[in-house]
């Protein structure tokens, strides 16, 4: 029989990630898994089991091979003809929020309703290296040397 955890139990702990020449995809990837809390063996579907997430240095985040220039992302505004595209070129140099790529990446990864919508409020990101979240000591995974495929060399 399978023990699934109750809401007391759970434990949400804190990690930080420095996003230095990290790739979009696979940094996404991992966040949507520590969100979901799918890395803890007492991961349940239906609750909220994940950590907290700080991704330091989002404006240094890369894109393999072409995707920053030719990458698109589509949004519409409901009226007729009213489709608007941007690329992560112009979400991080024109209008100077590189933290969009991102969250974006990581909102499409996780499953829709409300619990995903829980789960993505608890990623916090930040230009810089410095955060306001040191009083919850936080630990530091070095995203970048878990596997070397996660650090772009050239860009």
């Amino acid at each position: 029989m399978t023990d699934f955890i109750k809401k007391n139990e759970i434990k949400n702990n804190w990690i930080v990630i420095d996003a230095e020449n990290a790739i979009v995809g696979r940094l996404a990837a991992y966040i949507s898994k520590v969100l979901r809390g799918k890395n803890k063996s007492t991961y349940t579907p239906s609750m909220d089991t994940g950590d907290f997430v700080v991704v330091t240095n989002i404006e240094k985040i890369k894109f393999s091979g072409k995707k920053f220039k030719d990458k698109k992302y589509y949004r519409h505004t409901g009226h007729p003809g009213g489709i608007k595209v941007n690329t992560p070129e112009t979400l991080t140099l024109i209008k100077k929020k590189p933290e969009e790529i991102l969250k974006l990446a990581v909102k499409r990864m996780l499953p829709g309703g409300p619990l995903a919508k829980k789960q993505l409020s608890k990623l916090k990101m930040y230009k810089g290296t410095a955060h306001p979240h040191e009083s919850q000591n936080p630990k530091v995974v070095d995203f970048v040397k878990i596997h070397p495929k996660n650090k772009i060399l050239i860009n």
